[in-house]
């Protein structure tokens, strides 16, 4: 039995063109029930974030397993036959893996964020009963390595997610944040790190629109902030500083002719906007209106690649715990037999992904 990952993410492909391979939280678990039953392949999960899209499945034979994830993606409408795209099989798949949840294939080198993102993904797949025997052993195996790596490293120290990595270049820009007036396009957990960051750093006030109104509530109320309905944001808009984008919506939300006549009003008032959001919220196109400045989520590379003198020190150490548990999971997988009914370890896995590991 091998494992196989067919995936593109922030080092070989620009947001442009990431954005193209999306899919929305609610349509993962099917998409992965989907993949895992293609023929060649016994199961499957899909991890779909802003810096990555990532396509994991268990096969007897690598090439035809390759095959069908391809044919079953072309089909729906993916075409990976760029070099954006990389392929990987047995132990470097496993390997890759372990390396996500480890925060060690992150833009922000050490961030935490990702665990939790691959955790859903992986919950999501079980709840579409696209998981069995071989990755539910795979995704447990790789949230404890994760664990291990955290507890017994120094990778984390100092460490900045992507949200605070805005707000450190919103602060290069504005200097202190306490006279920034902050909407939030979005209630998500990227948009409720981001909201953290910030009000930690003292903005002088936060809108949060969204379109589940209550959510919009529940995070402004956290960060001492203000909820507006989505469909009048334009309304708050005359003393917004600062636009964070980071809906999961397939389109942009804001566009240049939405924002234009806005700008118009406040000519001598720059826009700083950080969209945060894969597809893009914010059309990039706004960038040319006279005031505003757009940074999309590789704008914030830059950021992200200071202050990592520390925990690039520690990343040979996790690289050699890593190596230990890829060689321990591949002789399992040799002796592992065939794939098993979907249902194996599902329930027992679940309620672990659940409660933490």
């Amino acid at each position: 039995m091998e494992i196989l990952c067919l995936g593109l993410n922030h080092r070989t492909a620009p947001v442009e063109l990431r954005e193209r391979f999306a899919i929305a939280d609610h349509e993962v678990g099917v998409f992965a029930n989907e993949l895992g039953r293609q023929e060649g392949l016994g199961e499957g999960v899909v991890i779909c974030t802003c810096n990555r899209v990532e396509f994991y499945a268990a096969s007897q034979n690598a090439e035809a397993g390759f095959a069908a994830m391809e044919r079953f993606l072309q089909g729906r409408g993916m075409d990976v036959s760029g070099d954006a795209f990389f392929r990987y099989r047995g132990k470097e798949g496993i390997r890759h893996l372990f390396r996500v949840v480890s925060g060690l294939d992150s833009m922000v080198l050490g961030e935490t964020e990702i665990l939790g993102q691959v955790k859903k993904a992986y919950q999501a797949a079980q709840e579409g009963k696209a998981t069995a025997r071989h990755l539910n052993k795979l995704f447990q195996r790789a949230f404890n390595v994760a664990k291990e790596v955290r507890t017994n490293t120094n990778i984390t120290r100092g460490s900045v997610s992507v949200g605070s990595a805005a707000v450190e270049l919103a602060e290069q820009i504005f200097g202190k944040l306490a006279r920034c007036t902050v909407m939030i396009l979005g209630a998500g957990e990227m948009s409720e790190l981001t909201a953290g960051a910030l009000h930690a750093r003292g903005v002088k006030s936060i809108f949060v629109a969204n379109r589940s109104y209550e959510r919009a509530q529940s995070l402004a109320e956290r960060m001492s902030g203000k909820a507006v309905h989505f469909e009048q944001w334009p309304s708050e808009f005359s003393d917004v500083d600062i636009l964070i984008g980071s809906t999961s919506a397939p389109h942009h939300v804001l566009t240049h002719s939405q924002l234009a006549p806005i700008m118009a009003q406040r000519p001598a008032r720059p826009l700083f906007c950080i969209d945060l959001a894969v597809p893009r919220d914010i059309d990039p196109e706004v960038n040319r209106i006279d005031g505003v400045y757009l940074y999309d989520i590789d704008s914030l590379q830059a950021i992200a690649d200071q202050s990592l003198e520390v925990r690039r020190q520690e990343l040979g150490v996790c690289e050699a715990m890593i190596a230990g548990h890829v060689e321990d999971f591949a002789r399992w997988l040799l002796t592992s037999g065939t794939p098993r009914d979907r249902d194996e370890g599902g329930a027992g896995e679940l309620r672990s992904v659940r409660g933490g590991i």
